[in-house]
């Protein structure tokens, strides 16, 4: 069977090596000229399970709606007239629910937990190696009623496999030794000793390598327009470079995946929301973390990545806009400089800006719609890293007609579109 994948990133990459596996005979198309040029380039790098939870939740509008006047909010929304906007939102917040925020994070959770045994797995079987960190990840809480509600929230994720421990002051510091000279303002913290990271990147870059080598052939530097269907059949995706035809097709394009679908009638419900990172030169090993994790109170995740320190956040509503402005990342370069101060060279910042493609109860979409032989793999929002290897495992065995190892409840087209 050919297949046809569209988009070069984690999620794309991740597919075609499964494909390859199974079988098929596999070309990956992207517009970037090499693997993980857009959002897999420099995310925070975590592969976190305990960071399931869906966005939308009891508490998100009254998050965007101060965001409406303040700059300092994880989530931003600034008034513009977007009809796409609109109708996203609107289904965003008929999923801001308790009872809806619990079955979206727990569909969440489900797929990272089997993502991260594929990942295990895969690494293994290939010999990979991407700056990984196996040693947990940290979420770090300075005030003991905030660390009281994320514990409360958390026995969600506990009673359904995630392991997740809770530890004060002093333990963060014997976990994280980096951590000593903020201990005092620590109210405790949240150890996933499960949890990972890596460089995405690297990790997409080495395993599109891998797959070349099983006989996946890459056109880069290339622009998926949309496609040619006849009845019921997709037969060609439509590229800046002209047709290329295969008998099936995977649409893993992230934010961009609603451009393409449209033109065989299929409307995504799916959101580019755009996140930042900073990128430091390590400067003082001693002083730079070596496990990852989150600052909660100003909601700034960090890893390190060999020689770099890597931090991102914020969630910005602004279309398909991916500049950005020095005074963007005022937030992650305070919160670094109180969390690990001379460990970087925080005077050489690497900024970036990204497009998150977010659903509107959380979870990615994965699995045939439009056509007989279209399958969609995309929406994976803000943890595609964490999801990534579980999401092209199950997709490829959809497109192989073989039975998924997991549950697909809440995760597949039907009903969502």
């Amino acid at each position: 069977m050919r297949v046809l994948v569209l988009g070069g990133g984690v999620i794309g990459v991740a597919t075609a090596y499964y494909l390859e596996r199974a079988g098929a005979t596999v070309t990956v198309i992207d517009r970037q000229a090499e693997p993980a040029g857009e959002t897999s380039f420099a995310n925070a790098g975590l592969i976190a399970p305990t960071h399931a939870y869906a966005w939308a939740s009891p508490r998100a509008p009254g998050t965007l709606l101060r965001s409406l006047w303040r700059d300092d909010t994880a989530l931003r929304l600034k008034p513009r007239l977007d009809p796409g906007l609109m109708r996203w939102g609107l289904r965003f917040l008929a999923e801001c629910s308790a009872a809806r925020n619990r079955a979206n994070t727990l569909n969440k959770l489900r797929l990272c937990l089997y993502s991260l045994a594929c990942l295990e797995r895969l690494r293994g079987d290939e010999g990979l190696a991407y700056e990984q960190t196996t040693k947990g990840a940290l979420y770090l809480y300075r005030d003991a009623g905030h660390m009281a509600v994320a514990l409360e929230n958390a026995r969600l994720l506990r009673e359904h496999g995630a392991d997740i421990d809770v530890v004060d002051a002093a333990r963060c510091v014997a976990i994280e030794p980096a951590l000593a000279g903020i201990a005092g303002r620590l109210a405790g913290a949240l150890y996933a000793p499960k949890d990972e990271s890596g460089d995405c990147r690297l990790f997409t870059k080495k395993l599109a390598a891998r797959c070349a080598g099983l006989g996946t052939s890459f056109r880069w530097g290339t622009t998926v327009r949309g496609f040619e269907a006849s009845g019921d059949r997709v037969i060609a995706a439509i590229t800046d470079l002209g047709r290329v035809e295969a008998d099936a097709f995977v649409l893993a394009l992230g934010s961009y995946s609603p451009l393409v679908a449209r033109s065989v009638g299929l409307r995504l419900p799916i959101h580019p929301v755009k996140g930042y990172s900073l990128t430091f030169p390590i400067v003082d090993a001693a002083r730079a973390p070596t496990v990852p994790g989150v600052d909660e109170h100003a909601l700034v995740a960090f890893s390190r990545l060999g020689d770099r320190l890597r931090l991102t956040a914020t969630a910005e509503f602004t279309g398909y806009d991916t500049t950005h402005r020095p005074r963007d990342f005022a937030v992650m370069l305070r919160a670094v400089r109180e969390l690990f101060p001379g460990a970087a060279d925080y005077d050489r910042p690497e900024r970036w800006a990204c497009l998150r493609p977010m659903t509107p109860d959380g979870p990615p979409i994965m699995g045939r719609a439009g056509k007989a032989n279209l399958w969609l793999n995309t929406g994976h929002g803000h943890i595609g890293w964490t999801m990534a290897a579980g999401s092209g495992r199950v997709v490829a065995d959809q497109v192989m007609g073989r039975e998924p190892e997991i549950d697909l409840t809440g995760l597949v087209p039907d009903g969502r579109l």
